[in-house]
């Protein structure tokens, strides 16, 4: 499929959405020939997200297309929202709960059932307008589910990083603390994006983020420091993009450390979806990046994945811990549209960037 401009990259996502106003997404484990279709909220907000933040950048017409895709998606949130009514938002549809949905096994499980987190949270206040009373609530409902605030503490990231009283990536009382640096930046993007009140867990997931980077434990241990994204190029990709959205003095002293390492990423990087997002990143900080060439690049779609699961990832007991970051022990995700959500993001910025060049 030739597809050579934005517009025509936004009518192909317009043609993915389905009758529920949702992307097709996959989960898959090719070690063991595992692929399902997978209904998620996850890859139909952050499309969404990542179109709303070219709106202004395109064509009348693709504005209105934008709008459109985003009013369809927001029809379906209701169907992720927490079973109890509350304003948290889970993975997978919750009432009735249809985890690991069109499989076999695991949607069996009640083990395999996962409460609410705040990458999809976030998500999905971004592309709506949350009332001030119901981001307050937020605030504090993160606050209830950080580290420190509950009996059970973080066990499964550096001992140094263990005091710190960041977001926990969930919001359930029975899962661990798990630290997240991907799903940090989204959290934190969402507060900054609606100014709320700074606190102690802020400042400390702040310092959980510069940490990793400082130390190169991100680019050493991924899947340690983002065990739901486990790639130093995603990472660097979330960072950017927080970083550059908002004047975070806590993160400033970072930003030409994730610039070299964005460059030895992409000196390396072999896939194109990878390249993308990390040109797009050394755009973001004023870089200048290389041509990805956009034929066929459909291709690249599936052998990347944005999003991991980790089915031992939720385990504090140590030997369990040992084979989390395993490939067999993971299913990955693909979604087409949002593939191509990136792929226009990329030839936005750098249109933009040629334009000032010039």
């Amino acid at each position: 499929m030739a597809i050579l401009n934005i517009d025509a990259i936004i009518q192909r996502i317009a043609s993915l959405q389905d009758k529920t106003g949702l992307f097709p997404a996959v989960r898959s484990n090719a070690m063991i020939g595992y692929q399902r279709a997978d209904t998620n909220v996850f890859f139909s907000a952050i499309t969404v997200f990542t179109l709303q933040n070219l709106r202004l950048s395109v064509s009348l017409e693709s504005r209105k297309q934008i709008d459109q895709i985003q009013q369809r998606v927001v029809k379906a949130y209701p169907l992720f929202r927490n079973k109890d009514g509350l304003n948290t938002y889970n993975f997978w549809p919750t009432r009735p709960s249809r985890h690991f949905p069109n499989g076999y096994v695991f949607h069996r499980f009640e083990h395999f059932r996962i409460p609410d987190d705040i990458d999809d949270t976030a998500m999905v206040y971004l592309t709506t307008e949350p009332v001030r009373a119901d981001q307050l609530w937020l605030k504090e409902k993160l606050a209830q589910h950080a580290n420190g605030s509950q009996p059970q503490r973080i066990r499964n990231t550096y001992p140094e990083y263990r005091q710190l009283r960041a977001y926990s990536t969930w919001f359930g009382k029975n899962m661990g603390v798990d630290f997240d640096a991907c799903a940090l930046s989204n959290m934190l993007y969402c507060i900054c994006y609606y100014g709320l009140p700074r606190n102690q867990h802020d400042t400390d997931s702040l310092t959980y983020l510069r940490a990793i980077v400082e130390s190169e434990r991100y680019v050493a241990e991924p899947f340690r420091c983002a065990p739901h994204y486990a790639r130093t190029s995603l990472i660097i990709y979330h960072l950017a993009r927080l970083m550059t959205a908002f004047d975070i003095p806590e993160l400033r002293p970072i930003r030409s450390r994730l610039i070299t390492d964005a460059k030895q990423e992409l000196a390396r990087a072999t896939n194109r979806i990878e390249q993308i997002i990390l040109t797009t990143s050394l755009l973001r900080f004023g870089e200048t990046g290389p041509t990805i060439p956009l034929e066929r690049i459909e291709q690249d779609f599936m052998p990347f994945n944005f999003f991991i699961a980790g089915l031992l990832t939720a385990y504090e007991q140590p030997l369990l811990r040992r084979f989390a970051d395993r490939p067999i022990v993971q299913m990955r995700w693909q979604c087409e549209a949002h593939s191509w959500a990136l792929v226009a993001e990329y030839l936005s910025l750098a249109n933009a960037n040629a334009c000032v060049s010039e």
